[in-house]
């Protein structure tokens, strides 16, 4: 047997990257250290720490014009409560005697996003959107470092995000997210800021817009969007004569058919690129002066993070693939070369053993009860079988499951341990189509409910898989998914494992951050008016049936399912007498932000699912150390 910590990735990042003005350093985010500080390192991989954490997560990151300073967003314990700060990146050394980071937002309980792209070109100036005012309304808030001073832009309730700026600093893309599959870009005029938003994308039915880099001439911003097709493209989107409420004139730039995920350009707008999401695998592309550039070979994989030098000659990417953490890498356009700056590779990975290697999945598909084909990544142990099998469920829902090293190695520590995994993408994963995407709003516990009963049937049918060892898990959506299979279809598992995963849907729409109630109805359903409709589809209902033995992990400052949504359906099965094991992480939220607990859950997951699916799993990871241990309700 293995011990899950020989797959534990050295260190993991954050999803935000960022040049320095002159390329020649990239600041990123990493748990390195136990926590996700701010790092930076030289394109020679000499990295060194910014920032010292010791309960705060740092989660986005932009680097100033001229060098000096890099702002970033930070909040504490996992509760999304995100202030902004600054800190000076120095110029070498251990960090010694580097100045401390200073926070600019002063409200501890409310959230910050910094733009994409937040510094004025002269550097005097950061932008934000900042929910301080109403928490309800992420207000833009534009910050004089010199004076202090903060012009604010109030805006409605709702989800509120800045953009990009134009490269003349004179006016913001501001996005108005109604949905996963619904917003409108605006621009607001900083100049003359009590003018307000001006809508400049056209909106005659719900679609995407996601904005991204203006034209050099400041007179057009490329958006990222879904109108007019099923696929994410990038269309041109001219403001000069945009009024508001009809749209600027748009053209597209890329249409292929699939989603274009990352779109990025230079500062003098020569050269672009962009990620496409090809069934889920990252496909790098790069045009100079409108001619395509030669991409160097490169892993298949997930691109988690991109950013682009300022000249266009490099690019810096997080990518991830199935049998390699993730790490930070950079692209040399001018001479198409591709490596890595860091190897997070764990020993189980590089010293040999039943996990040497990893093992690469194998896409397929089955077909379930509407006559839908369900993508899915499958993940086979090495030897002849038949093994028992895992049923992994991504959160979202509007996720999709992808080719990474995924939970921190949990798959690959599954496999190496006699135990295959299946990672479908049920109706309402994005990356197939706005269509299928939008099946999962207002059914949730619907027909992606059957759509995972088929995936177990599917593996029922295989001759490798053993069918009465078959257990389901997942996080947030995934682990309301895995809380409605073990209630609601009962008789397919032999363990269920839910990670911050809702059981009530009427609480939980009644709970969530106030900026996303305006969109609840439309996702999930109206709680006030649809209580009926939510209950009939919510795990704590059918908690009467559950068997298989269950076990729910929870962050205590989780803001989005908050702990109440996991002691429902525990208080409900221990009543009944169920073997329930409930761990609460007083210091964590919705998901980890502390390495040494993400290990020690993550390896206790792996540990009661080996228990309940091989013989000897239950010795297969050793005893937490007090300090890591969470509690126990």
């Amino acid at each position: 047997m293995t011990d899950f910590r020989q797959f534990v990735p050295r260190h993991r990042f954050q999803p935000t990257l960022a040049f320095s003005p002159d390329g020649a350093r990239i600041a990123y985010s990493s748990n390195e250290s136990g926590q996700f500080d701010l790092w930076v390192t030289g394109l020679d991989g000499s990295a060194r720490r910014l920032t010292g954490f010791a309960d705060r997560a740092v989660r986005d990151i932009a680097w100033s014009p001229d060098g000096t300073r890099i702002a970033f967003t930070a909040d504490r314990q996992g509760n999304e409560q995100h202030q902004v700060f600054l800190v000076a990146p120095g110029d070498g050394g251990d960090g010694a005697g580097d100045p401390e980071p200073v926070r600019l937002t002063d409200v501890d309980d409310r959230q910050h996003y910094l733009a994409d792209g937040p510094w004025t070109p002269d550097g005097a100036t950061l932008v934000y959107t900042g929910n301080d005012r109403d928490e309800r309304c992420h207000d833009v808030l534009v910050h004089d470092l010199a004076s202090g001073d903060v012009r604010r832009v109030e805006v409605p309730p709702g989800m509120w995000r800045a953009s990009t700026l134009s490269p003349d600093g004179t006016r913001l893309l501001v996005l108005e997210l109604r949905g996963n599959t619904d917003g409108d870009a605006h621009v607001l005029n900083l100049t003359a800021p009590e003018a307000g938003l001006r809508r400049v994308t056209v909106n005659d039915g719900p679609t995407t817009h996601w904005g991204g880099p203006w034209t050099a001439d400041s007179t057009a911003f490329h958006d990222r969007t879904d109108g007019g097709g099923e696929f994410t493209r990038v269309r041109l989107v001219d403001t000069t004569n945009a009024t508001n409420g009809t749209g600027g004139a748009a053209t597209d730039v890329l249409a292929p058919e699939w989603d274009v995920e990352a779109f990025l350009t230079s500062r003098d707008g020569r050269t672009m690129v962009w990620a496409v999401n090809e069934g889920g695998v990252s496909r790098l592309h790069a045009r100079r002066d409108g001619e395509p550039l030669t991409m160097p070979a490169m892993p298949d994989g997930v691109v988690q993070a991109i950013t682009l030098s300022a000249d266009g000659d490099r690019v810096a990417l997080v990518l991830a693939t199935p049998v390699r953490p993730s790490e930070l890498a950079v692209v040399d356009l001018a001479a198409g070369e591709f490596r890595y700056l860091t190897d997070s590779r764990p020993p189980a990975l590089t010293t040999g053993g039943n996990g040497a290697g990893g093992v690469e999945p194998e896409l397929v598909s089955y077909p379930t009860h509407d006559g839908r084909d369900v993508p899915a990544w499958l993940y086979r142990p090495r030897g002849d079988g038949p093994f028992p099998f895992l049923l992994s469920v991504h959160g979202g829902p509007e996720a999709q499951e992808r080719p990474i090293y995924a939970y921190a190695g949990l798959y690959q520590f599954l496999l190496a341990n006699g135990v295959g995994v299946l990672a479908p993408n049920i109706r309402g994963s994005n990356g197939y189509g706005r269509a299928y995407q939008e099946l999962i709003h207002r059914d949730w516990g619907g027909d992606e409910l059957r759509d995972l009963e088929h995936a177990a049937l599917y593996l029922r049918g295989r001759d490798d898989v053993d069918a009465d060892r078959l257990a389901v898990f997942g996080g947030s959506f995934g682990g309301f998914a895995a809380l409605s299979c073990v209630s609601r279809l009962p008789r397919y598992w032999a363990a269920g494992v839910s990670v911050v995963g809702p059981s009530n849907l009427v609480t939980v729409a009644r709970s969530v951050p106030p900026s996303w109630r305006p969109m609840m109805a439309a996702w999930i359903g109206d709680p006030d008016t649809e209580a009926d409709f939510l209950t009939s589809r919510s795990p704590v209902t059918y908690a009467g049936d559950i068997v298989a033995p269950l076990m729910i992990v929870q962050g205590a400052n989780d803001p989005r399912v908050v702990k109440a949504e996991s002691d429902q359906i525990v208080e409900a099965l221990r009543a009944r007498g169920v073997e329930v094991r409930y761990d609460v992480y007083e210091d964590e939220g919705h998901g980890f932000t502390k390495r040494e607990n993400e290990i020690t859950a993550l390896g206790d997951i792996g540990a009661f699912l080996l228990g309940h699916l091989t013989p000897a799993g239950a010795r297969t990871t050793p005893p937490r150390t007090a300090s890591a241990a969470p509690s126990r309700p």
